[in-house]
């Protein structure tokens, strides 16, 4: 082979081997990006069903600002969200559910008063009602209504301190679980009026309002969501509104600290909450869509009916009210010896 051919033959290898060292390093560069550097996208929350779940039974008044919230926040979120009932001890089966889901922001917890008050009811808890939840936003505040079944003598709070002054201990009071809001509004009025009443303990505000219909209990300290259609309806009869102040939806009634124990004042709330360590954008996105849904027709509506004061404000309001809570109703737990049985 003459020597231009060789110089020839051996410069056309080399450059043939620098490209295809070089089509290796492209390769190998386009893996790395693809496998570590450059990953796809991360889809925006929510991919899938949000799921708040509702510590009591079906049809009472946290079952309808749950489904109320779920159905206007889903349009905020695009994405169907769902109502999962789970009643129990006190809120605590349902409250467990969250507290040990994902902290995805798939699963919510709708809490109420009994949040702030089973720590001052229970030794222990399967939970820690600080540590294991991440607040999402206090989407309303309310107050209870004081309701008799219509057929009953019982008129007004006067007739109901005498009728438990002259019988200590027989009138029967329904509750949807012990330390929720109708619970200690029962008994912060027994205090109060120096009165005795027996609270008898339901798994919701519903199956409770069905046996005060039916006749089986005699009174109610439930929640406005609970009864409001009912007391319109004629078939029960509203005595007064737990608030500090009358309430722009029951201009009628008084409160019972003007009925006859003053003073007395008991309100109750629902928050939003998700499981502690849900990323801090995933909160963010659901305390938006809260935000928007208090102002939304149904919320309106609710607010106008049943004197519900919308609130939907960031995480750390719901966190320090909830602390307010915790303390002021510990002592009455403490000093009207309730327990959990």
């Amino acid at each position: 082979m003459a020597i231009g051919e060789i110089i020839n033959h051996d410069g056309a290898r080399k450059k043939g081997f620098a490209m295809w060292r070089g089509f290796n390093r492209v390769m190998l560069a386009c893996a790395i990006a693809a496998g570590m550097g450059v990953a796809p996208a991360r889809a925006e929350y929510p991919e899938k069903i949000v799921k708040i779940v509702v510590p009591f039974a079906a049809g009472g008044g946290t079952d309808i600002i749950a489904r109320t919230t779920a159905q206007d926040i889903q349009t905020e979120l695009g994405k169907s969200v769902i109502i999962e009932n789970k009643p129990g001890a006190g809120t605590i089966i349902g409250t467990q559910t969250v507290a040990t889901s994902d902290p995805d922001g798939y699963s919510l917890l709708m809490a109420t008063f009994a949040h702030a008050v089973n720590p001052s009811l229970y030794n222990k808890l399967p939970f820690d009602p600080h540590k294991d939840f991440a607040a999402v936003s206090l989407i309303a505040r309310s107050f209870n209504i004081v309701v008799v079944n219509p057929t009953s003598k019982i008129n007004s709070i006067a007739d109901l301190i005498a009728e438990a002054k002259a019988n200590p201990g027989k009138l029967n009071f329904g509750t949807f679980g012990t330390g929720t809001s109708a619970h200690l509004a029962g008994e912060l009025f027994n205090a109060m009026a120096k009165v005795k009443m027996t609270a008898v303990p339901y798994k919701g505000a519903a199956p409770a309002i069905s046996d005060l219909l039916g006749g089986q209990i005699d009174v109610m300290f439930t929640t406005v969501a609970s009864a409001a259609s009912l007391v319109a309806a004629g078939q029960l009869r509203a005595l007064a509104v737990t608030s500090a102040e009358r309430s722009t939806a029951f201009p009628q009634l008084p409160t019972v600290a003007e009925a006859g124990v003053p003073g007395y004042a008991a309100e109750s709330w629902y928050g939003l909450y998700a499981p502690a360590k849900t990323p801090a954008p995933v909160i963010a996105r659901l305390n938006q869509a809260v935000a928007k849904a208090v102002r939304s027709g149904g919320f309106k509506q609710l607010e106008a009916n049943e004197g519900l004061i919308m609130v939907g404000g960031a995480p750390e309001q719901l966190d320090r009210y909830v602390g307010q809570e915790e303390e002021r109703w510990r002592k009455l737990v403490k000093d009207a010896n309730i327990e959990v049985q």
